[in-house]
Order: structure tokens, then C-alpha cells, then sequence
């Protein structure tokens, strides 16, 4: 059976992103590998994933690290572009050569240990217009006059994987160039005035009909809306929704998707068995709700749970 990576089940408030879930396996990851390296190899159990399951950002899993040749892929998947991506993927790097390196050979030794060189690759698919290709570095955080060479270096290579950039790296990698499609879609219903539950749906509707996705989309529908959804309701990209829906008179459908995120939520944390007054503390938390309402989407999404049997 083909290894996937697993979402760390000991928390489900972390939530995968879709973009983790479409190269979860094995086969899609070599794919994406040989896509981005010009490299055409051809057995994905070479493949040694050791991700770092509580790394995290915006209380979701971006992230997959993995162990291929001579490499030590970290490849994330961000919706901004920030200056400080270098850092992160040098602690994250750094945690991995502890725990797949440091801890099992003898660095006291009058020997070279070999050590696999580190790749880290953000995948951006924003809406700010950012190039192909640019290279973060993490010297450029450094403080001084630049007199003295730092000890120290990282590199970020954020590649925009939205619609229609990057031709080359989608036409090598069916998976990432169907990814891409299916996100472009999402936002072209937003802009022409549905709601995100609705923009998902009609997305994911018109793909499995194409056969883009299908397989993972028709076998794991409601979970790729939920991770969709909850991409979507970041703070950064709502505040980005709210500016160019109101520019194009959409505005209106914002507290709907709010909603809706809210019960996709609660619904999860239902299915999960999870007390009702730890529902309601986060609630209170995450969406900034009052006692009174939160019980309220809590009785909604009951009711919907039930019509659903």
C-alpha cells in the first residue's frame, strides 16, 4: 500500500492544508520532485518522509519534509509571500538534521559525516502578482555593515504556482497544474459573486466532471471543501476578499461565508465527539463569539448532522 502523510491526529484543530492533502502521497510528491529538480525519477518508495508534525502555521499544516537521493526537501505551501520564510526554514531544517542526522552518527569522530544538502521551495499562490521564481536568503536578516561573511545561510525558493505562471514546472507535474486550476476556478466564482461555500462547490462540481482532481475530489470531497474553506478564511486573504469584493460589489456574501466556516467547524468538532463547553471555549476564542451564540451554531450544526442521517 502507497504511504501517505497523515495528518497528526492527536490534534485536529491543525488542520492540513488541501495542497498537503493533493501531494500526500508518495507517487504525487516524486512527481512534484522531479518537476522541480528537471529530474525524471521513477520509484516513489525511495521516498523517506519525515515531516515535523507540530510545526505550524496560522494553526494549520502547510509543510512536507521529506528525504529523496542526496536531498533534504522542506516544501511549504504559503498564500503570502514573507521575508522571514528563510528563518522558518532554517529552524525547521535545523530540528530535521537533529532528528534524522545528529541523533545517529558520532559528529566527535576524526571522520566527515556526510550530511544530505538541504532544499527548501515555497509554493505561493496568492493574489498579490509576485514573479516565477525569486530567492529569499536568510543574510539578508542579518544585522551589521556586511564587513564580516555570516556563519550561516539559508535560501528560500518561493515558485508562484498560481493559473498560468510557471508553464513549464504545471506541464511536468498534472497534479500541481490540476491544483492550480481548481484554486483559480474557486476565485473566479468569488469574483463573480458567490459565496466561497458555493464558489467551492461549483469549483469542485466542474472538475470531477472534467476528470481535473477527480479521484481525490470524489473520494475526499467534504474534507478538501473544509481545508478549502479554511484556507480561504485566514485573516490575510479575508481582509484581501473584503477590499476586491467591495471594489466589485460582492461584499454582501462576506458574513455568509463566515457562517458557514463557523458550522463547517463545529460540525468537525462534533463528528469528533468533543464536549460542547470546549466547543463553545473555542468558539469564543476563534471567532470572537459570545456564549449565547456560539450555543446557537451549535444547535445549528446539530441540526444539520442530523438531516445529513
Amino acid at each position: 500500500m502507497e504511504e501517505v502523510v497523515t495528518e497528526n491526529r492527536g490534534n485536529r484543530e491543525h488542520k492540513d492544508r488541501f495542497f498537503k492533502k493533493v501531494f500526500s502521497s508518495k507517487k504525487a510528491l516524486l512527481n512534484l520532485y522531479n518537476a522541480v529538480n528537471g529530474t525524471n525519477y521513477t520509484n516513489p518508495d525511495d521516498i523517506e518522509i519525515n515531516t515535523i508534525e507540530d510545526f505550524l502555521y496560522l494553526n494549520m499544516k502547510n509543510d512536507v519534509s521529506f528525504l529523496f537521493t542526496d536531498k533534504m526537501n522542506l516544501y511549504e505551501h504559503q498564500s503570502s509571500v514573507n521575508p522571514n520564510m528563510p528563518f522558518r526554514g532554517f529552524i525547521y531544517l535545523s530540528k530535521l538534521y537533529h532528528k534524522t542526522v545528529y541523533e545517529k552518527y558520532d559528529f566527535f569522530d576524526d571522520k566527515l559525516v556526510k550530511i544530505p544538502m538541504p532544499q527548501f521551495v515555497v509554493f505561493y499562490n496568492g493574489t498579490k502578482e509576485e514573479p516565477d521564481r525569486k530567492v529569499l536568503s536568510l543574510s539578508d536578516a542579518f544585522n551589521g555593515d556586511g564587513k564580516f561573511e555570516p556563519a550561516l545561510e539559508c535560501k528560500a525558493t518561493v515558485l508562484n504556482i498560481n493559473y498560468e505562471h510557471n508553464k513549464e514546472l504545471m506541464e511536468k507535474c498534472t497534479e500541481l497544474r490540476d491544483y492550480a486550476l481548481l484554486i483559480s476556478r474557486i476565485r473566479s466564482n468569488c469574483q463573480n459573486g458567490m459565496v466561497l461555500g458555493d464558489a467551492i462547490d461549483k469549483a469542485i462540481d466542474d472538475c470531477i466532471k472534467e476528470g481535473i482532481m477527480k479521484e481525490i475530489l470524489e473520494a475526499h470531497r467534504m474534507e478538501a471543501k473544509e481545508m478549502l474553506f479554511t484556507e480561504y478564511n485566514e485573516e490575510a486573504h479575508i481582509n484581501h476578499v473584503k477590499e476586491s469584493s467591495f471594489e466589485n460589489g460582492y461584499g454582501k456574501g462576506l458574513e455568509e461565508e463566515r457562517d458557514r466556516a463557523i458550522l463547517i467547524f463545529v460540525e468537525d468538532k462534533l463528528e469528533d465527539n468533543i464536549s460542547v463547553e470546549i466547543i463553545e471555549n473555542k468558539l469564543n476564542k476563534r471567532y470572537d463569539l459570545s456564549s449565547d451564540k456560539a450555543k446557537e451554531y451549535i444547535e445549528r450544526a446539530s441540526a444539520i448532522m442530523k438531516e445529513k442521517k
